[in-house]
């Protein structure tokens, strides 16, 4: 797979990274995604996102796409020169017009911000993946998707997505159970599998569903190298067979009890714990984005630091425009 990459040219201030020792590149190029100095105002502690519980988030698409800061790629992507997907553009638009860099971003927000805390980002940037993500399909608890985003959070899977969430049916808020993890992943919604679907070959992923059949590969004996898309089903259902015709493969765990299934979420975090060990054994890590990406997502991490972060950084714009005039 390939990515195309946008040399664009902004003017931009030239801030010192030290804080995080990464440099700036250039920018590579946003798609529909339902998916939070010298004098800054004062820094607010790091609070949870009013009132959005997972439940709010995936049924409410404006609620995810709050979460997403930096500027992304478009909805679909024809990859050219690039091994890989990466959603972000090196670029956060601020209210006055003015377009900042990643750079400029983490030197605003880290200049606020604790030494541990940034080296907290550091390290779950390094170790970020999007060359695996999680597709959920139809799920119906919210407890099991809050379960799965706490999974792929812990596991370095950044990219989530979810098909089809029913907003009529009435469901617990569980943000106990994903303890906040949705704010730190890209969550997209769709409204059908074949849209999702879709797209996802336009980033190059090969698409496994979990089934049980004729055809299925053992999770065991797959290469996980291969950028991939797993997807897992219905609590009661399973994956549906539009999704099953729609994949490159199916997949499954092996078990060897008396009953042939495990929970949705259960089997989510095995599937990916799994991805990300056999990625580890074959190329040494997991986290795989260059020191250009690393440095852009840590910039939109820091921006989903605080509900000052922004604010912060709306400042540092207009310093900017004031330096420009």
């Amino acid at each position: 797979m390939q990515m195309s990459v946008c040399n664009c040219k902004t003017l931009l201030l030239s801030p010192s990274l030290s804080s995080f020792k990464f440099q700036s590149t250039t920018l590579s190029l946003t798609q529909r995604c339902f998916s939070s100095f010298q004098t800054a105002p004062s820094f607010q502690p790091q609070q949870p996102i009013s009132d959005d519980t997972v439940k709010q988030l995936l049924t409410n698409h404006d609620g995810v796409s709050r979460l997403m800061k930096m500027e992304r790629k478009p909805l679909l992507f024809q990859p050219q020169s690039h091994p890989r997907w990466f959603p972000y553009l090196d670029r956060f638009s601020c209210e006055n017009g003015y377009v900042i860099s990643s750079g400029e971003i983490i030197d605003a927000v880290g200049s606020v911000m604790s030494e541990e805390r940034r080296e907290r980002f550091k390290n779950v940037v390094r170790n970020r993946s999007y060359s695996v993500c999680l597709v959920v399909e139809g799920l119906c608890d919210f407890g099991n998707v809050s379960a799965a985003f706490r999974s792929a959070d812990a596991l370095g899977v950044q990219s989530v997505h979810v098909v089809s969430c029913d907003a009529n049916k009435r469901y617990r808020d569980n943000r106990h159970v994903s303890m906040g993890a949705e704010k730190w992943l890209d969550i997209e919604l769709w409204d059908s599998t074949k849209e999702c679907f879709q797209m996802l070959k336009s980033r190059g992923y090969r698409i496994a569903t979990t089934h049980l059949g004729m055809d299925t590969v053992s999770i065991y004996d797959m290469d996980w190298s291969c950028p991939t898309a797993i997807v897992v089903g219905n609590e009661n259902r399973g994956i549906s067979e539009e999704a099953l015709q729609l994949s490159d493969l199916h997949c499954s765990i092996p078990m060897n009890g008396m009953v042939d299934s495990f929970n949705v979420s259960v089997a989510a975090g095995i599937l990916m714990h799994h991805a990300v060990c056999d990625r580890i054994s074959r190329m040494g890590h997991h986290g795989d984005l260059t020191e250009e990406e690393r440095q852009i997502l840590l910039a939109e991490f820091s921006l989903r630091h605080s509900n000052s972060a922004i604010s912060i950084v709306q400042d540092y714009a207009k310093r900017k425009a004031a330096t420009l005039t």
